[in-house]
């Protein structure tokens, strides 16, 4: 009988975490690289550039490729002849294992789990607990596969219960229409058809932790309907025109990938879950004979890609920022911010709207500033501050038109699409909103000079800080105007008809 030591298996497993929060799979940076050769979309290109180039300082730098360093899934296929050492709890020791690594001096990962999802919703400060899923195997090892799953891609997963005779192939496309750029494409699809409800949301899961092989797919051909049904569907959303970002391009997807199980003859589950540009998973085996070793990859992995700043970039200060300048920007213009740049998300907002219905003073002015919509990572020595990479802005919708109507508030950075009333109010405020690439985390807090909290320091990397930025690139997604790039990018690059593959039927 195999016995895994209690120490190995935790070892192993922080271990997992703190490489997977710093190096993308081989595989998925190929499929990325490949996308960027082929994009014919500046704006796409760009951000495809960046996410690369991202990706890249991260493996050279030992710090994360995105801020949101994720919820921790694991996955243990566990030996029938295999043992744990330990008369702890199973979950104990993921979570023991999860608590080391994202508080690792060394490399800290951002803590965004928070405890009573409906009320208080305060931070663990550990990011545990984990999602753990266990299975039992015939042999007598420990497969463990782990991932780090952010937060923008887990908030776009659907579920449909169809009728059998729908089609699986166009509920995707429908959806991921709808879908937005919140999940930071280009990324993958895990899609998973039968069972039960909770049996295809999982199998959506699992499945995004298989290799990617849509390259060598197309270079083969399918040799089965399944294969024939992902290209399809590969296709199919790419023509859609979303594109890197949501910017408008060719590649919105790198992989489709498909699970199935057997199901009952009246029904027909899906699940879909899409995975960001931040794909972080790693497997390993114990079999007994200590703690896992991981290597990092060969830097020959990534392409060197060198950034240019465009020429037609404007420069802005933000600590002279006018309305009148801002009435100048126009969506799709790129431009590079300097000063100081406050930051903002969903608690602060959440409490800002608070006090302002409330009556009662803000704690930071807000009367002709930019906020950034980040939760950095706390900051190792030679660091202002650590991966800062904007999160999903809708999550702020709610918020902006009272901010706009009430403080005086003139510009905003995050990430994807504001919805249709937001960008009204953005619109009748004469203010912008602007775009950094999600993604790139790491490239983008290189462009901080300086971090402080000025207000709300009890809600962690939530709270409200002033940063000093320079030449930090930034694209504008909705100008005064109201003119939103999410839009017109997207209906530019979208193909005259989109595909459907007659053979497939379903």
């Amino acid at each position: 009988m195999t016995v895994i030591g209690e120490a190995d298996f935790v070892a192993s497993l922080a271990d997992a975490l703190q490489y997977i929060s710093i190096y993308h799979p081989p595989d998925f940076i190929a499929h990325m690289a490949a996308a960027y050769e082929r994009e014919e979309s500046p704006s796409a290109r760009s951000a495809i550039a960046q996410i690369l180039v991202n990706s890249r300082m991260a493996a050279l730098g030992g710090r994360p490729m995105c801020q949101d360093t994720g919820t921790v899934n694991v996955f243990l296929k566990i030996g029938m002849g295999a043992r744990f050492d330990t008369k702890r709890a199973l979950g104990e020791l993921v979570n023991e294992a999860v608590e080391r690594a994202y508080t690792d001096p060394a490399n800290p990962l951002r803590a965004s789990i928070v405890a009573d999802p409906i009320f208080e919703r305060r931070n663990t400060r550990t990011n545990a607990p984990a999602v753990l899923h266990v299975e039992m195997v015939a042999g007598e090892r420990v497969g463990v596969h782990v991932a780090a799953k952010g937060g923008g891609s887990e908030n776009k997963a659907k579920f449909a219960a169809l009728e059998p005779s729908d089609s699986v192939a166009d509920w995707v496309l429908r959806t991921v229409e709808g879908l937005g750029a919140g999940w930071c494409p280009p990324g993958l699809l895990g899609i998973g058809v039968g069972g039960s409800p909770e049996k295809a949301m999982l199998m959506a899961k699992e499945c995004l932790l298989a290799p990617l092989d849509m390259g060598e797919l197309l270079r083969r051909g399918p040799a089965s309907r399944l294969e024939e049904m992902r290209i399809d569907i590969f296709q199919r959303i790419n023509a859609l025109g979303i594109g890197a970002q949501g910017l408008g391009g060719l590649t919105t997807v790198l992989d489709v990938k498909i699970a199935t199980w057997p199901v009952h003859a009246a029904s027909l589950p899906v699940g879909l879950i899409p995975q960001c540009a931040a794909d972080r998973h790693l497997a390993f085996t114990l079999d007994g004979s200590g703690s896992a070793r991981f290597a990092p990859p060969s830097i020959e992995v990534w392409p060197e890609i060198a950034l240019e700043a465009s020429a037609q970039a404007r420069r802005v200060d933000l600590d002279s920022l006018t309305r009148e300048e801002v009435a100048a920007w126009r969506a799709g213009e790129t431009l590079l911010l300097s000063g100081r740049l406050l930051t903002g998300r969903d608690a602060a907002h959440r409490r800002m709207a608070g006090m302002i219905e409330r009556g009662e003073p803000l704690p930071v002015d807000l009367k002709g500033r930019a906020i950034y919509y980040v939760g950095p990572v706390d900051a190792v020595p030679g660091e202002a501050v650590g991966p800062a990479g904007p999160t999903t802005s809708t999550r702020m919708d709610p918020f902006t038109p009272l901010l706009l109507e009430r403080t005086g508030l003139l510009v905003m950075v995050g990430k994807a699409e504001r919805g249709p009333d937001t960008v009204n109010s953005i619109a009748r405020a004469g203010a912008a909103y602007l775009i950094a690439v999600g993604g790139a985390a790491y490239l983008v807090s290189r462009a901080i000079r300086s971090a402080r909290v000025l207000a709300f320091e009890d809600l962690g990397m939530e709270a409200i800080h002033e940063f000093v930025v320079e030449d930090m690139p930034v694209t504008v997604a909705v100008d005064a105007a109201g003119t939103s790039i999410h839009e017109s990018g997207p209906r530019r690059w979208r193909a005259p008809a989109v595909r459907r593959v007659p053979s497939l039927g379903r």
